[in-house]
């Protein structure tokens, strides 16, 4: 079953419950009052954010969310009972918008942070309501109002600490499953990773960091080229992107790649370029001694310092984790 990080539902708040026509009746009291009552208030729809949901799965099988309507009134002066709110809980990072003019409307970025997608009716009045002086005996109520309703889209961003980016076949679904105990699906050809992969750093007394690796960029990417356009939001709340790069290409290949990266991120949104970044020159283990400094050398001839690492043997991860650990916490031990 594929990532879903993007669909279009419906809501509507229940309707108000109608009003009551009533009069009393009973033994030895004549000319009875009204005594119709008002009609319960319609449900609501909510959007709530949970922390154990990444994916927007259950928006494929499901679209439509309605609350329930309100009761009608009832005589003896009962009001209608009102309608039973909806819950939808949908992850941390959902942003919802107006499905027609794409304006946002909420960032669910808070676990149990919730949102009133659609108000219920209000009840109608009974006639009650309506008696006066003059008009002892009103027969009028009134139907209750429609609850609120609308079509709303749902984009899902990931929030993670780290967003490894990188060209396709960088090694990074490898990394992952070093830096974490996340098991993303590892192959020799482009695109292995097809949809966005959560792994979880642990280490001793620090809280756990999020990683997200994101399917692989490709030169246009931010045009729809490829897998990376789909993508890209994800990384838009990572405090740090680790660029992971092959540096088992030829000649200036490494470094063109970060080139490449570099101006898809700038492309996509420009503040990107000025988040905090490690770039690893990963896959060293085909490398002899000689060309890994010959290509450090280059990176830092750009004034670029580069960390070098092999995910397949494991060569520098330890060193890795700690990096990324004190990069994010720089208090930490």
């Amino acid at each position: 079953m594929g990532f879903i990080d993007e669909a279009k539902f419906y809501v509507k708040g229940g309707d108000g419950g109608n009003g009551c026509v009533s009069f009393r009746r009973e033994k030895f009291v004549p000319r009875g009052g009204p005594n119709g009552g008002d009609g319960g208030r319609g449900g609501t729809v909510f959007l709530i954010a949970d922390k154990r949901l990444h994916s927007l799965i259950d928006f494929r099988y499901r679209s439509h969310f309605k609350a329930e309507r309100g009761a009608g009134g009832q005589g003896s002066d009962k009001h209608g009972k009102s309608g039973r709110d909806t819950l939808v809980r949908v992850p941390l990072g959902s942003v919802i918008k107006d499905a027609e003019t794409d304006e946002v409307l909420a960032d669910l970025t808070e676990d149990g942070k919730q949102f009133l997608a659609a108000a219920g009716g209000k009840g109608g009045y009974g006639n009650t309501r309506f008696a006066t002086s003059t008009n002892r005996a009103p027969r009028k109520a009134t139907p209750g109002q429609p609850g609120e309703e609308q079509w709303l889209k749902i984009e899902l961003k990931l929030i993670a600490d780290i967003g490894l980016v990188g060209l396709p076949n960088a090694g990074k679904s490898t990394l992952l499953s070093r830096l974490s105990k996340a098991q993303p699906k590892v192959a020799a050809y482009p695109f292995t990773t097809l949809e966005p992969q959560l792994g979880v750093l642990q280490l001793a007394q620090h809280r756990p960091i999020i990683i997200a690796d994101i399917p692989g960029l490709i030169e246009g990417a931010h045009e729809g080229i490829g897998l990376g356009d789909t993508f890209l939001r994800h990384i838009e709340r990572t405090q740090i992107l680790v660029h992971v790069l092959d540096g088992s290409g030829e000649g200036d290949q490494p470094l063109t790649d970060l080139h490449i990266l570099e101006r898809e991120l700038a492309a996509f949104k420009e503040e990107l370029i000025d988040r905090r970044r490690i770039i690893l020159l990963n896959k060293i283990d085909l490398l002899p001694r000689e060309r890994r400094v010959e290509l450090c050398g280059k990176f830092k001839e750009h004034g670029i310092d580069v960390f070098p690492i092999s995910g397949k043997t494991g060569e520098n991860i330890d060193r890795l984790k700690i990096m990324l650990a004190r990069t994010i916490d720089p208090e930490w031990e």
